[in-house]
């Protein structure tokens, strides 16, 4: 059996504003600038896209599992729901330990095995370390969007955009 590729791609930041406070009411998720037109030409190069973010608030109690549902059906509309799937993990240290909040790599495996994708083949993009830490540990490549100090990207760029022109040229 073929086995596919895939970019997964961290939301906050990446995908959408991200904000400190979190980023869960509808009327204010607000997809970045140039995100559609990266994950149709993605799609269009044969990957599969999958979401994998980090959700915390949940387990805070600041927001439901109905409002993260809200943001991401306002996500798959403006981006042509082109997203294959959505992964996220509810659990805040503070309140849970869990092997589906990155940097563990819980959700990505069950993504692999669902989706028969092959990490070789495959790329992680997120503006944070912890986002790509499980990706190198299931050897895929992975993109840094933004820059942070010691992170372990193979590459480093601006937007999604821009991450989308490395991908498709290694």
């Amino acid at each position: 059996m073929k086995k596919s590729k895939c970019v997964f791609l961290d939301r906050d930041g990446v995908l959408n504003e991200d904000d400190p406070n979190y980023v869960y009411k509808v009327e204010k998720f607000v997809v970045l600038e140039g995100v559609a037109e990266a994950l149709r030409a993605l799609k269009k190069n044969g990957y599969l896209l999958i979401v994998v973010t980090n959700q915390s608030g949940i387990s805070l109690g600041l927001f439901s599992h109905e409002d993260v549902a809200a943001c991401h059906e306002k996500l798959q509309r403006e981006t042509g729901h082109l997203i294959d799937a959505i992964y996220y993990s509810p659990y805040h240290p503070r309140s849970a330990e869990s092997l589906t909040r990155k940097p563990q790599s819980l959700l990505f495996e069950k993504a692999i095995a669902k989706y028969g994708i092959d990490p070789a083949q495959s790329w992680m993009a997120g503006d944070r370390a912890r986002d790509l830490i499980p990706a190198k540990k299931l050897g895929m490549r992975t993109i840094q969007i933004g820059h942070e100090e010691n992170s372990p990207a193979d590459f480093e760029v601006n937007s999604l955009l821009e991450g989308v022109s490395v991908i498709l040229k290694n």
